[in-house]
């Protein structure tokens, strides 16, 4: 599992160098791509394509080709394999054929974003990719909205604009967002203001709408619990040991006269969250 540059070709490792030069086989995302990369750094090797469409059907031959002896490196079109791009079923078939795993560390746009973004809190949540369809993307929010951790996205350029509008509405626009964009290239931009201005910010220059993006939201505040909330937890806490989550707010709600969305809302949290099962 061999990382590999997200943009600056000076940040490829000196042991990605060397694995890449001795293995028997590269499985790249796009070998087109790879090829040139690879050409770039003065490596020539022997490729074969693993990519979303391919992989449940190229990761057999792979595994065959490992228990053979072969050695075989994973890549993918920039970053690490298998976060947010192709890569794990053949890391999860190697694991149940035997076969070792190394993984070669480097290059992750989600770390480089979170380090330059000076955000004080400990605790954060890699989401990936938000659903592309407006309304899944605004229920998988709803479903993150009261979560005290940051929030880390990766968001495709013709998306950005309507994604920062849910964040807006569904988060809430007092929370921060930082935009770490194009990140190790030419026109890298890191920038942080709230989200209500967000959409704004974004309109004003066609350019800050260019390039690959990486999105860092402050988590929900965390607002001691009044006696009515904190009877609502306790509510819940038993009620979802015995029953579905649905059910559990349903009951909680006529029994607590809270409006049953405010219930459903923390019951998610409190599902979510294994620290609840501490307090």
């Amino acid at each position: 599992m061999v990382a590999t540059p997200i943009g600056n070709l000076g940040d490829i490792t000196q042991r990605a160098l060397d694995v890449l030069k001795t293995v028997d086989l590269v499985a790249a995302e796009d070998t087109r791509h790879s090829g040139q990369l690879l050409s770039r750094l003065g490596i020539s090797v022997k490729f074969v394509a693993l990519h979303e469409h391919n992989e449940q059907h190229a990761t057999p031959r792979l595994i065959e080709d490992m228990l053979a002896g072969k050695s075989v490196a994973l890549i993918t079109d920039a970053g690490t394999p298998a976060i947010s791009d192709p890569g794990t079923l053949l890391v999860a078939a190697a694991h149940a054929a035997g076969v070792r795993v190394v993984p070669v560390p480097g290059a992750s746009a989600v770390v480089c974003a979170l380090s330059a973004a000076g955000i004080v809190a400990p605790n954060w949540l890699f989401y990936g990719f938000l659903p592309a369809k407006a309304s899944h993307r605004r229920a998988a929010l709803e479903k993150l909205s009261a979560l005290p951790y940051v929030l880390i996205f990766y968001e495709a350029p013709h998306r950005i604009m309507e994604c920062v509008e849910d964040l807006a509405a569904t988060l809430g626009d007092d929370r921060r967002i930082t935009f770490g964009r194009e990140l190790t290239k030419l026109f890298e931009n890191i920038h942080s203001l709230p989200l209500a201005e967000a959409s704004a910010w974004l309109a004003a220059d066609a350019n800050r709408q260019k390039g690959e993006f990486v999105l860092i939201v402050e988590g929900a505040k965390v607002v001691e619990d009044s006696p009515e909330q904190q009877n609502l937890r306790d509510t819940l806490t038993v009620l979802l040991e015995e029953l579905p989550l649905k059910q559990a707010a349903h009951i909680a709600a006529k029994l607590t006269g809270i409006k049953k969305n405010t219930c459903y809302k923390l019951a998610l949290t409190m599902r979510d969250d294994p620290t609840d099962e501490e307090a």
